[in-house]
């Protein structure tokens, strides 16, 4: 038998079902029914699925001659050592960027701090909590994070909400989500909109809200008139965020297109309090990243927000062995090299852990079926750690991945040597693939204008 559709359903559909006696909602990934017969744009309106950006991070960086085989020559073909073996099933979706630099003009190398910033900021710190820039994911998010409910989404997996690496500046450092059940109540919880209610009406709480939040930042505007350049800055990061959020509670009283079908994940059930106690162990990281990245990732396909950061292990790298008392962090610095392997069996097992942990991203990237391809080829994913060989904290030829399409836009499947060019230009070509408007970025040595055109479709 057989049925014809006479149009096309719309993106926002909902599945309906109930939860604990109550109605509730989601927004669909992009099914093959709203799409057209190539599978590239949305059947209803003709618009393409649109491109996300995101970033996963992980410390202490990488074994020496164990991680990735060096080459003298950008080409196709990445060779995975032993370390980051875990990745070579997904070699055909990811570019790796080595020998790249980065030149501090004479500022010093804060050790696990600088790496970092200098990568997402494209400026080198002056002091050992200084954040010089925004982070460039937010200038992503400033692109294409405007009209989905959440302009970025921050998790991480050890535990410590202070450990990411987004921020418009030393004064606005976003703060991450570490629980799988915050997360779920965040994406899923009462202010999520059932766009099938035919009598919706906008929550009077959330339009007082807006109402107030838009009456401070205008009434602000003569108040930052009496003040000095340093606190006009940290007023416009403050503001900038106000302005966020009014856009946020604009957007939850916007009656959202009719959705028929909808399923809600499954609520994460709380941690025993045996594996809370020992969160910064890494088999808890392990199974906490797990959870957290299969939340997350439904929320982006489910277009809840286009720009999201996940973080694995931490800068300080305070994270355990379990039944071990050294951490990550200290075994870099402490644990003998074994004269056969030529490196620290404890420290390589850390990072061997890290690099299982960013191919089980990836795989559930990839596991989510949207449209000619997967979520990750509609994606693309910027990997790194905040130093090259943690022994000795150094931070030239940092390892950097770009992993996914970014819907057509990357060629992947590359690895590319920098000769000693700036990292910059690694996040460069990212802003440039994701509509940034810029014709350069970074400061003084760091500063770039060539973007990595080998991977450029």
């Amino acid at each position: 038998m057989t049925f014809l559709i006479p149009r096309a359903p719309t993106r926002r559909r909902a599945l309906k079902s109930m939860f604990n006696g109550a109605a509730v909602s989601l927004a669909l990934p992009f099914l093959d029914c709203f799409l057209d017969d190539n599978g590239t744009a949305l059947a209803a309106t003709g618009a393409p699925l649109p491109v996300r950006y995101g970033t996963w991070y992980w410390g202490m960086g990488a074994t020496p001659n164990h991680h990735v085989e060096e080459k003298r020559a950008s080409g196709p073909g990445i060779k995975f050592l032993s370390e980051a073996a875990a990745l070579q099933p997904h070699m055909d979706k990811i570019n790796y960027f080595g020998n790249f630099n980065m030149p501090l003009d004479g500022h010093s190398n804060y050790t696990h701090f600088s790496g970092w910033v200098v990568n997402r900021t494209g400026a080198a710190p002056g002091h050992a909590t200084e954040i010089p820039a925004p982070t460039f994911d937010l200038m992503i998010a400033d692109v294409i994070g405007n009209s989905t409910r959440f302009k970025t989404i921050d998790v991480c997996s050890t535990g410590v909400a202070a450990s990411n690496y987004s921020a418009r500046g030393t004064n606005s450092r976003s703060s991450a989500e570490i629980s799988p059940v915050a997360l779920y109540a965040r994406l899923y919880g009462p202010e999520f909109v059932d766009p099938n209610k035919a009598d919706f009406k906008p929550d009077p709480k959330i339009m007082f809200q807006k109402s107030v939040l838009s009456s401070y930042v205008e009434e602000s505007k003569e108040f930052v008139k009496g003040v000095g350049a340093a606190d006009k800055a940290r007023l416009e990061e403050f503001f900038t965020s106000l302005r966020q959020i009014e856009n946020q509670l604009a957007l939850q009283l916007e009656k959202p297109a009719a959705n028929d079908a909808c399923v809600v994940p499954q609520k994460p059930n709380e941690p025993p309090v045996d594996r809370l106690a020992a969160i910064r162990e890494m088999g808890n990281v392990i199974e906490t990243h797990k959870v957290l990245a299969k939340l997350l990732a439904m929320a982006v396909a489910c277009d809840q927000t286009r720009v999201f950061n996940m973080v694995f292990t931490d800068h300080f790298g305070n994270i355990r062995r379990n039944g071990e008392t050294y951490t990550h962090h200290l075994l870099t610095h402490e644990e003998a090299i074994d004269p056969k392997l030529g490196y620290q069996p404890l420290t390589y097992w850390f990072g061997q852990q890290c690099m299982n942990g960013f191919a089980s991203y990836l795989d559930i990237l990839s596991g989510i079926k949207e449209g000619a391809g997967t979520l990750l080829d509609n994606s693309l994913i910027f990997a790194t750690s905040e130093t090259n060989y943690a022994r000795v904290h150094t931070i030239d030829g940092v390892p950097m991945y770009l992993a996914g399409k970014a819907g057509g836009r990357i060629k992947t499947g590359q690895h590319l040597i920098g000769n000693g060019d700036p990292c910059t230009r690694v996040g460069f070509t990212v802003m440039r693939a994701m509509g940034v408007p810029i014709e350069k970025w970074g400061t003084n040595s760091l500063q770039t204008n060539k973007a990595i055109t080998e991977i450029m479709a």
